[in-house]
């Protein structure tokens, strides 16, 4: 009983430790990705014309 829970404890605490590093990859890449198209939209906004 005691081998499980120890088994047990340690898959949990692997999969926290993937989907804390997952999290914090898609995170900086969404950032990244805001911040670029925000740029773009802003150094577009010159060459419209009304």
């Amino acid at each position: 009983m005691d081998e499980r829970i120890y088994k047990t404890m340690g898959r949990s605490g692997a999969l926290s430790i993937v989907l804390g590093v997952v999290s914090i990859v898609v995170g900086l890449t969404s950032g990244v990705m805001l911040l670029i198209s925000g740029g773009r939209l802003l150094t577009g906004k010159s060459k419209i014309l009304f």
